[in-house]
């Protein structure tokens, strides 16, 4: 099992397809089979492979509850279709270790220090941590692009915007918005938001969205981005 080498293009590939009828990459639940999956990815998928990215996006969102959720994290290759190899890191792996045998960044064990060099070190380790202590801390945010889809082609569209407009959360900015057609006289609510990402995450306005359960049916992340 596994998706071949998911740092490649051709491992995310298998890992849309592998997406495009589940929610998960085990179960019905965000568990840790998606954190192994999830963890071995350098980034996030392209556009174009949406499973993948909506996935993506999705198991990001539990980025303060990985530790939490259910299952015991095994090796990727026990995860994903049963035709397919597990190749992720394999090459980075032997680069690593042929670095290790030529390169040796602090010095081997029975190699003496003098105190000069001992002193000179420690003074750029101090002028160092000194220098980084005086940056200003970067509040991270993120842009969100979010589909909220009503009942059916009756809802109130304009009460269900301000309805999601109503939420108002520390870290949370409300941008603009539009309604696009789904079909069959249906159209959704496709609205942009700005968040810090250490206040408000998709899992809390999922929750608090479609607690509006007269006009919301559901929402999903249409767009993630970091700023």
């Amino acid at each position: 099992m596994g998706f071949g080498d998911l740092k490649s293009p051709a491992g995310l590939k298998v890992l849309n397809e592998f997406l495009a009828d589940k929610s998960y990459i085990e179960g019905y639940v965000p568990s840790q089979a998606d954190v192994a999956v999830f963890n071995a990815l350098s980034a996030a998928p392209p556009a174009d492979l949406f499973h993948a990215l909506r996935w993506y996006n999705h198991i990001k969102s539990y980025e303060k509850q990985k530790s939490s959720l259910p299952g015991v994290k095994k090796a990727l290759g026990n995860y994903g279709p049963v035709n397919i190899e597990d190749t992720t890191g394999s090459a980075a792996k032997e680069t690593k270790e042929e670095d290790d045998d030529d390169i040796d960044l602090f010095g081997s064990d029975d190699e003496e220090e003098s105190e000069d060099a001992k002193r000179v070190r420690d003074e750029r380790l101090a002028q160092y941590e000194a220098k980084k202590s005086k940056k200003p801390t970067l509040i991270a945010k993120s842009s969100i692009l979010l589909d909220v889809k009503p009942w059916d082609d009756e809802t109130d569209m304009g009460k269900l915007e301000e309805c999601v407009r109503s939420i108002q959360m520390d870290g949370l900015l409300w941008g603009s918005s539009k309604l696009v057609p789904v079909g069959y006289g249906i159209k959704k609510l496709q609205i942009q938001c700005v968040v810090e990402d250490d206040k408000v995450g998709t899992d809390v306005l999922e929750e608090k969205i479609t607690a509006f359960e007269d006009f919301v049916q559901s929402m999903d992340v249409a767009a993630f981005n970091k700023i």
